[in-house]
């Protein structure tokens, strides 16, 4: 929606008020917030509500409503690492010590390395872990990207379909705009049928963020190696870099001390906006180049 004009300085420009009035009637729209709620709905946050049903106000409403239900009960602001630290002794989900080209986030996933059985606790770290990257995005950057490495993954070793489906419905409805693109690397064949099931918890935009890679093919590569700086892509990724490894100790005294900067930011009173909002401007998804289907850039892994 509102596409710009190359050349076309005035159609810029009124794009924007566009823009701008659209999120000043969806701030309406919710009426008066206070304490978190206030502090989560700033402007860049509005926004995304917005690009995520197309700037139609009444279905932006409705689901910021559901997210600020949500996150009443919920309360994502108020997990510590202590209270999930056991789902990441594995290294199944961790922040990479790494950025994609454009400087964002990196969310390291081995579904194979799942450790525990609670599906609360597993959703639990999950939204730890992306409140955490949005912590701590580059200021200018409103987005994450998600490697997911289906290498050793098996029927056996998945999470329920209910856990899975629980996870899609939290990204899509909660943090919309916050996934740039999500790579699945070597997903092995007996995965087409998970997929199959799972792919229809997907909206359209999210669905469209999601490209198959394959350690086997050079397209792959290539395009891993679009998004990435293969010097500080991990070598089980097909980069050269050999340092990058997950360690539970020290990852967990990075996080001991994120949540402090994270207890401090929702106890403060004089901060308005999500964290990293503040500088925050456009969605950058139009940035990343996705197919329309699902990118399986190799027909299959040999």
């Amino acid at each position: 929606m509102w596409r710009k004009k190359h050349g076309s300085h005035g159609n810029q420009e009124h794009d924007i008020e566009q823009q701008e009035a659209k999120i000043k009637e969806l701030r309406a729209a919710i009426g008066p917030l206070s304490g978190r709620s206030s502090k989560y709905c700033s402007e860049a946050c509005l926004r995304r509500y917005l690009e995520a049903r197309n700037w139609n106000v009444d279905k932006s409403r409705k689901m910021l409503e559901e997210s600020l239900k949500w996150r009443s009960t919920f309360k994502p602001e108020e997990i510590r690492w202590p209270e999930v630290a056991v789902e990441g002794e594995t290294g199944k989900i961790y922040r990479a010590n790494f950025h994609d080209r454009q400087g964002r986030i990196v969310l390291v996933m081995k579904p194979a390395k799942q450790n525990t059985t609670s599906h609360e606790n597993q959703l639990r770290h999950l939204v730890y872990l992306l409140e955490n990257a949005v912590l701590n995005l580059p200021e200018g950057q409103e987005q994450m990207v998600w490697l997911i490495d289906f290498r050793g993954w098996s029927l056996t070793n998945s999470v329920p379909i209910k856990t899975a489906r629980e996870t899609t419905n939290i990204l899509q409805n909660h943090y919309p705009e916050r996934l740039a693109i999500s790579f699945l690397y070597d997903a092995p064949r007996v995965f087409e049928a998970f997929w199959k099931v799972v792919k229809y918890f997907l909206d359209q935009k999210t669905f469209q963020k999601v490209t198959f890679v394959y350690s086997n093919n050079e397209e792959s590569k290539k395009l891993l190696h679009k998004h990435f700086d293969p010097e500080t892509l991990p070598v089980e990724f097909g980069g050269e870099n050999k340092t990058e490894e997950y360690d539970h100790d020290e990852f967990s005294k990075m996080m001991t001390s994120d949540d402090m900067k994270f207890a401090s930011f929702w106890a403060s009173e004089e901060t308005n906006g999500a964290p990293n909002d503040v500088h925050i401007g456009h969605s950058a998804s139009r940035e990343v180049e996705v197919a329309s289907e699902p990118s399986y850039v190799s027909a299959q892994a040999n």
